[in-house]
């Protein structure tokens, strides 16, 4: 359950696609069509992984996993990269990434390369149906 006065920073409400709700994490997807590009944001008032209790850190490692592994199968990517930077926003926030050497910032970061891309809807769709098959989201 999510703490009482958690919310959603602004900043990732304005930049992604809400999925769904795994035990711990809310599920997004970026909104930038350039990379498959999700993240994890545990329901807690955290900005560090260590700011959960060994409980939830588990939790998430777990989740991080079950995520990992549907969007690497969905994508059949080349490389996955996960993160949590939060330097510009500090709720603790994982990025899971599905990289391709072919994709416009390889070998780079992802962040700055490129301006965000829009997503066709019907793809969008499709890939978040995908995902939430793979989660077990629904």
């Amino acid at each position: 359950m999510p703490e009482p006065d958690w919310s959603l920073h602004s900043r990732l409400k304005e930049d992604t696609i809400d999925i769904g709700d795994l035990p711990l994490s809310k599920v997004l997807v970026i909104k930038d069509a350039h990379y498959p590009w999700l993240l994890l944001v545990p329901r807690r008032d955290a900005v560090e992984i260590i700011d959960l209790d060994e409980v939830q850190q588990a939790q998430l490692m777990t989740e991080i996993s079950r995520v990992s592994r549907a969007l690497k199968e969905i994508t059949q990517c080349d490389k996955l990269n996960i993160a949590a930077l939060g330097n510009l926003v500090p709720q603790l926030h994982v990025h899971i990434i599905a990289r391709r050497t072919s994709d416009a910032a390889w070998p780079r970061p992802v962040w700055g390369v490129m301006k965000p891309l829009a997503h066709d809807a019907t793809e969008v769709q499709n890939f978040i149906s995908a995902l939430r098959r793979k989660i077990w989201l629904g």
